[in-house]
């Protein structure tokens, strides 16, 4: 318990920094954490005996995620252009497959596609949160954080005390719908906090953002879950120590995340 306190609080600490630091430090933090999600997952996937092209998803997602970092820069015609250029990166994901001799090497390519589309890609939509209004600014990432962590801790505190009915007991055991329900009351909670300091949009604006970060970040919880069930593993990783592996502490960004932002982007260009 001792090592897993002391890990959240540097865990706590530096992502925190990541989108306190200004935008270079943002925009390389979550290039290199996407990354390092991307790995773990392919690492996890060869444990079934599947072989995903490491290197080539590796660089397929690196690139995924720095053309749409280039165009949160630039909005003019040749930047915005850019996504030209992966269909040519990502088809040598089929063509390196060729030269391996694997008994199913469409689920080797499958796989591979899938790494950079449930790791990377979610933290590219992470990432574009802090220009989604224009220039950087760190309050979308940052509020998205806390409400991330204000459901987590709501659904565990809420659910360890008064849960009894299973919300999904074939992914998660230990999920009740009185957790997922406190959880979100307390992200509303926290998202009317966060309102009084980040007057970006009105404070309904923020609990609807709240809501939508409650319950696709439980969704994202159980796919992860349904992922290390599928592969026999109990932790998606050792990085953190107490904590798992980075995919067990992201897992509610995956889906999270590309929700909010088109949430968000909806907001600013159609309502707003």
């Amino acid at each position: 318990m001792k090592l897993r306190a002391i890990t959240g609080f540097f865990f706590i600490i530096v992502m925190l920094g990541s989108v306190l630091l200004g935008q270079y430090v943002f925009d390389v933090f979550y290039l290199v954490l996407g990354a390092f999600c991307l790995w773990e997952f392919y690492s996890n996937v060869k444990k079934s005996s599947i072989k995903p092209n490491l290197a080539t998803g590796l660089l397929g997602g690196v690139m995924i995620y720095l053309v749409y970092a280039i165009i949160n820069y630039h909005h003019d015609a040749f930047h915005t252009g850019l996504p030209v250029l992966l269909p040519v990166v990502l088809s040598f994901i089929f063509i390196q497959e060729l030269f391996k001799k694997h008994d199913a090497p469409f689920t080797n390519i499958a796989y591979t596609y899938l790494g950079i589309f449930f790791t990377v890609v979610p933290f590219t939509f992470f990432h574009a949160l802090g220009y989604i209004n224009g220039g950087f600014t760190f309050h979308f990432p940052m509020a998205f954080l806390l409400m991330l962590w204000a459901n987590d801790t709501g659904a565990y505190l809420v659910g360890s005390k008064l849960g009894k009915h299973k919300l999904f007991e074939r992914h998660s055991p230990k999920k009740t719908w009185e957790g997922f329900v406190g959880g979100m009351l307390i992200t509303a909670g926290a998202a009317l906090w966060i309102s009084h300091y980040f007057a970006d949009i009105p404070p309904v604006q923020w609990v609807i953002v709240g809501v939508l970060i409650s319950c696709f970040g439980t969704l994202g919880d159980l796919v992860e879950s349904m992922f290390k069930r599928s592969i026999d593993v109990k932790d998606s990783g050792g990085l953190l120590p107490g904590h798992g592996g980075l995919l067990d502490r992201f897992d509610g960004l995956l889906i999270a995340a590309p929700i909010v932002y088109t949430y968000l982007y909806v907001y600013f260009i159609i309502i707003k």
